[in-house]
């Protein structure tokens, strides 16, 4: 997995909930942890884009509600900033389910992703509308 260029601000935590972006059957999905997470004592481990989280579906269809998977966050409400000064936000907190070797399991995603995630994850990319 590539390393990012810019330092993304960390703004979704354990708890937090995002739209589901792809068509694999999610609508919601709820952060249940995050892989590779470094937290402190008393402090839930944080996300931003581009990173690996545990999702639960909330809502969805019926085969697929209340499983436990792997995510990938594509989009964050909270500004972050570029190495060449450009700040990024997006409307929503959004992302796609991948499997253990970081494809996408939907075949294709609403919205557009950022550049980033498309950096880190080619293959998301692939089927993605459009990158920012």
């Amino acid at each position: 997995m590539k390393g990012l260029g810019s330092k993304i601000t960390k703004a979704l935590q354990v708890g937090s909930t995002l739209v589901c972006a792809d068509n694999s059957g999610a609508k919601i999905l709820q952060i249940i942890g995050v892989k590779g997470a470094k937290a402190h004592h008393g402090m839930y481990p944080k996300a931003g884009v581009a990173d690996i989280v545990i999702v639960s579906v909330k809502k969805g269809e019926s085969k697929i509600k209340g499983k436990v998977m792997k995510g990938l966050i594509i989009r964050q409400k909270k500004m972050y900033r570029r190495p060449n000064g450009m700040r990024i936000c997006f409307e929503d907190n959004a992302a796609v389910i991948v499997d253990e070797n970081s494809l996408p399991v939907g075949t294709e995603i609403k919205g557009v992703i950022a550049r980033e995630v498309a950096e880190r994850f080619p293959k998301v990319a692939a089927i993605a509308p459009g990158v920012v």
